[in-house]
């Protein structure tokens, strides 16, 4: 109401504020130096936080072992934002705290876990946006110690994640084997199905189709030879059959004429008559066979024998040779009958052997049949084969890329933080800000300076300057006369003044002189 009343003064705004603090000039210095003693006050009775930093880098591995690497596609909040969970663990900082005697009076009162929240509340973590760096900082009241216990966090951000990468590489590692493993002995099993399948069925397997069929031709062609053999010797053995049955009969003639004239000679064929006859069934069988027949081949041995025989023996007077009866043997006879004893063994011979052709024949035809079954059979054995074949491939890849990311991590080449900037002991405390402090107060005591002036103003009710009359009342105002004090009055002010200007002069030397002191000793830190 007081500022409303101001402004619509005639006199200006400003005349009446320099007014109003000219005379309540006591008020206002009261007040500002009552609020520089008390945040002075203030600054002094609140402990002392100081703040240490550490800057750490985040340097990937140089060796790339594959996609089994523990943070290969991890972002740096990522990874800080884990190992920040382990760091301000409470087995870490309870550690920390015990090793560095921290939170001595919160210690006596607090139970640790509230002590630790305390703590976790002081550190600050702080990944950069840009680049892989990250910025540890703790507040305490001993510089030494936040020092200390900024390098002890780096160092276990260092320790914990080379055990992280390795304790995550190892699980990997041993997943991986285990899955390995599990792969390997399902594969196994299946080859061992299918090597037991294939060796029951190989002959029926889809891929020695081609093999059994050029064998079936073989077999069919051979089965056919055999046959078109048989039917030869038969022929033969029917000649020979017929040869011998005519030979007994011309036997059986010539021995009845022995029996009737006995001592009389019997004129045989020559060997040179033979040749000839042999020759004469040479042609006519080439009429009926094929060169390569076997009688034909015989045929030819036994004209090529005749004819070398005719050629060492010396050549006879007569063209026929006489012998005695006693003497007459039929020796082609015996020989005739020998062959039809060979051919009948040599036809019996192929007879089986077309057996066991017939045998081979049906058995080929039992395996070709069977080949589309097998191959149905086959075909979903290896479609489940191959799905696990792959797998096993593709563990067994994933399981030497972690085996290698496993001993990269032991031997501490992987990516792992460093150290940039280690922890110094501060020089200033962060907490309290003098200047923060002692603007604020100063701030504080001129508005309630202020705020107290105008509340005088207020209770007030007498006007200052002749402007105000005009427009409180109806009539003119002609002339304004100054207030004249008496001369006690005037000694009184005096007195008043000088005590008044005295006590704040030397609030004022005081509150320097403290502030100076202070200064010096480095109880005051700006």
């Amino acid at each position: 109401m007081q500022m409303q009343e101001m402004a619509t003064s005639p006199v200006p705004l400003i005349v009446q504020l320099i007014d109003i603090a000219v005379r309540r000039k006591a008020l206002l210095a009261s007040c500002i130096l009552t609020a520089l003693t008390v945040g002075l006050s203030v600054y002094l009775i609140q402990p002392k936080v100081y703040q240490s930093d550490s800057l750490l880098s985040y340097q990937q591995q140089m060796v790339n072992t594959g996609r089994m690497l523990p943070d290969d596609k991890s972002k740096l909040q990522d990874v800080v934002s884990t190992l920040t969970q382990i760091v301000t663990s409470r087995t870490s900082l309870e550690k920390i705290i015990t090793d560095e005697n921290l939170y001595q009076t919160e210690r006596e009162v607090l139970a640790m876990e509230d002590v630790i929240e305390k703590m976790r509340k002081d550190i600050r973590i702080t990944p950069s946006k840009d680049g892989d760096t990250f910025t540890i900082s703790y507040m305490g009241g001993n510089p030494d110690k936040v020092a200390r216990v900024v390098n002890a966090l780096a160092a276990r951000f260092i320790g914990e994640n080379m055990k992280y990468r390795e304790d995550r590489a190892s699980e990997t590692s041993a997943y991986t084997q285990e899955e390995l493993n599990m792969a390997k002995k399902m594969l196994d099993s299946k080859e061992a199905v299918m090597r037991d399948y294939k060796l029951k069925y190989f002959n029926e397997m889809a891929d020695q189709r081609e093999t059994n069929m050029a064998r079936l031709i073989a077999l069919q062609n051979n089965y056919q030879s055999r046959q078109e053999s048989i039917q030869t010797q038969e022929q033969t053995y029917a000649m020979l059959r017929d040869q011998i049955a005519t030979r007994k009969e011309l036997l059986e003639a010539k021995q009845a004429n022995l029996a009737s004239t006995a001592g009389n000679s019997v004129q045989i064929l020559s060997p040179a008559e033979q040749l000839e006859q042999l020759r004469a069934e040479l042609q006519r069988l080439g009429l009926k066979y094929k060169k390569e027949h076997p009688k034909i081949k015989s045929l030819e041995n036994k004209i090529a024998r005749l004819e070398q025989s005719i050629q060492t023996e010396p050549k006879s007077a007569s063209s026929s040779k006489t012998y005695s009866a006693d003497d007459l043997t039929d020796k082609t006879l015996v020989s005739l009958q020998n062959q039809l004893k060979d051919i009948s063994a040599s036809i019996t011979n192929i007879r089986k052997e077309k057996e066991d052709i017939q045998k081979q024949i049906d058995q080929y035809d039992k395996w070709i049949a069977a080949a589309p079954v097998r191959e149905a059979e086959w075909s979903a054995l290896t479609r489940e084969y191959g799905e696990l074949k792959r797998h096993y491939d593709f563990l067994m890849g994933q399981n030497l890329q972690a085996g290698s990311a496993l001993n990269l991590e032991r031997k501490q080449r992987g990516s792992q933080f460093k150290i940039e900037d280690f922890a110094q002991s501060p020089i200033k405390p962060v907490k309290p800000n003098f200047l923060k402090i002692m603007g604020l107060v100063l701030l504080l005591g001129c508005g309630a300076g202020g705020a107290g002036a105008l509340l005088l103003e207020k209770l007030d009710t007498s006007f200052r300057f002749p402007e105000q009359l005009d427009a409180a009342f109806p009539f003119e105002v002609l002339c304004s006369i100054p207030r004249l004090p008496l001369k006690r009055e005037i000694v009184r002010q005096r007195i008043w003044t000088i005590v008044g200007t005295a006590s704040f002069l030397t609030w004022a030397v005081v509150l320097v002189a403290a502030l100076g002191i202070l200064w010096k000793q480095g109880r005051i830190i700006v």
